[in-house]
């Protein structure tokens, strides 16, 4: 193999630009097996839909594995910023465009119009693209295919395909590959194949995604879903209280030992979408001070907005009496409203300095909640909430945050905004765990600013859009509420000037105005990193 290694380095003339033969090949039997779908998507009726089903999943995971390794496998190891730029795909260019109007012409259709890809309505059978999946979900569950169990098939063979290709570009770097290797088993075991199994074990429980936790899982809670989950015996009520202590308990634990990463980057299908069929676009991702001001206030009102209408949907289907359960609007209220009161006081007493002119914009949120949560209280009647019928109200989030945000935007966008839009802009489950990781977490990223040549790879590779290279150059530990730990400045930083750690909290923080101070001993506070 290292014969055949290509050690150009040359930028002038990106080798990326080059297709090769194979490359060539591998383009036409993945064109080739999306056309089978494009066929069936005209209602095509193939005489033996289960033959052209795995033909057409075949041919796009195997010319996808063998374009990825004649890329990457005829280069030396390590990241060489060799033409990212001077593709149309990569750089906002046709191509991209037009990649992003199909994926989110896909998605509009997706979520709200599934009958053109087939979807039989009201019992009927299904035709067109979904009938293709039917042979498929028969042999999983015995039912056949719907929308959301042909996205879940195209979501899982996109990041199974596309988490083999980065497992070759970051050959040369061990978390990497661990992380890859893990977002491939939970999309594929947890999302996608156990929930089908369960169907089958139950088909009246609301599992659908069991790595998903509130508020990313938004109908955990809704009426329907509580129901099914309590009328399902013992397995139900134990999916219930793990899902509640997803939340309260296993949640904070696991943030406070390695950061938000340990969701975001290891288990998220969104994170593990993103870092696979995304990896291509992560440099577009804008690293302006306007984005970042936008990102805090953005991501915060969609938690504001979560937190709100998950309060509001539970509220709609209690009751007023406590003799038919203890559990009245008014003591659900009063109970959430004590909880987030709890959490205000506590940040505020322990991390208020810290924190500094961040617990303004922290106290309008919570003033902002309690606020919505009283007018609902005494404004509501037994069908609506905020003068909007309740029912109306319940689909509202799954609606607007759920689909529009996280699916048209939020994927759709890829080669426009960069990979992680929706989890830097709109995804309160990031929130919540960036709001964690900022107060109580033992993980950051250290910097060796001696070490830094400010090449930049740090900050452009970044998906999230922060800085790093203004972290790496004054030597400053990277403690940020967005980072999700993926570790990919570390892997293109050619000095080793990065290293993801988990630590104790002392020392953590280490502001600019300290580490620049002459007045201070500069080595003593670096030795407490």
């Amino acid at each position: 193999m290292s014969n055949k290694l290509n050690h150009s380095m040359s930028l002038a003339q990106p080798d990326t630009l080059q297709i090769t033969a194979k490359q060539k090949i591998a383009i036409i039997l993945g064109v080739i097996g999306l056309f089978i779908m494009v066929l069936a998507l005209a209602s095509i009726n193939f005489p033996k839909k289960g033959i052209f089903l795995t033909a057409s999943l075949a041919l796009i995971a195997v010319g996808t594995i063998i374009y990825s390794r004649e890329a990457y496998l005829t280069k030396l190891e390590g990241i060489k910023n060799d033409g990212t730029w001077f593709k149309s795909i990569s750089s906002r260019g046709l191509w991209g465009w037009l990649v992003g109007l199909v994926l989110t012409g896909f998605y509009i259709v997706l979520y709200f119009f599934p009958e053109y890809l087939g979807l039989g309505m009201d019992g009927a059978t299904n035709t067109g693209l979904i009938s293709l999946f039917d042979p498929l979900s028969q042999l999983l569950s015995g039912r056949n295919a719907s929308q959301w169990f042909v996205y879940g098939t195209l979501y899982t063979l996109a990041i199974l395909a596309f988490g083999y290709k980065f497992l070759l570009k970051y050959r040369h770097n061990r978390y990497q590959r661990l992380r890859t290797i893990s977002v491939m088993f939970f999309q594929l075991a947890f999302a996608f194949l156990i929930p089908e199994f369960m169907y089958v074990m139950n088909s009246d429980l609301p599992y659908y995604d069991l790595k998903s936790i509130w508020p990313l899982n938004y109908y955990i809670f809704d009426e329907w879903s509580v129901k099914a989950f309590l009328s399902g015996g013992n397995i139900g009520l134990a999916l219930l209280i793990f899902g509640i202590l997803s939340i309260f308990v296993i949640t904070p634990i696991l943030t406070y030992k390695y950061g938000k990463r340990w969701y975001c980057s290891w288990v998220c299908g969104c994170g593990g979408l993103a870092e696979t069929a995304g990896d291509s676009f992560r440099q577009l991702s804008s690293k302006k001070l306007y984005a970042w001001q936008i990102e805090r206030w953005l991501i915060h009102l969609v938690l504001v907005f979560s937190v709100v209408m998950t309060t509001a949907m539970v509220y709609t289907y209690l009751g007023y009496d406590k003799n038919d359960f203890w559990l009245t609007r008014g003591v659900f209220i009063s109970l959430v409203i004590g909880f987030l009161t709890i959490v205000f006081v506590g940040v505020l007493a322990f991390k208020g300095k810290e924190l500094g002119k961040d617990v303004k914009y922290g106290a309008i949120g919570f003033f902002a909640v309690i606020v919505l949560l009283l007018i609902m209280h005494f404004t509501g009647t037994t069908d609506k909430l905020f003068y909007i019928k309740s029912g109306a109200l319940r689909s509202a989030y799954g609606l607007y945050i759920g689909s529009i945000f996280s699916g048209v935007i939020g994927t759709g966008f890829y080669p426009i905004l960069g990979s992680r839009a929706w989890c830097r802009f709109g995804c309160p489950m990031a929130a919540i765990l960036g709001f964690q990781q900022r107060l109580f977490s033992k993980f950051r990223i250290t910097t060796n600013g001696g070490q830094c040549i400010s090449c930049g790879n740090c900050s452009t590779y970044c998906e999230m859009g922060i800085d790093v290279r203004a972290y790496a150059q004054k030597g400053e530990n990277i403690v940020r509420s967005s980072c999700v730990g993926c570790g990919i400045c570390s892997a293109v930083c050619p000095r080793g000037v990065l290293k993801l750690e988990n630590d104790s909290l002392k020392g953590r923080i280490n502001p600019t105005e300290v580490l620049l101070g002459n007045d201070v001993n500069l080595m003593e506070l670096v030795n407490q990193k």
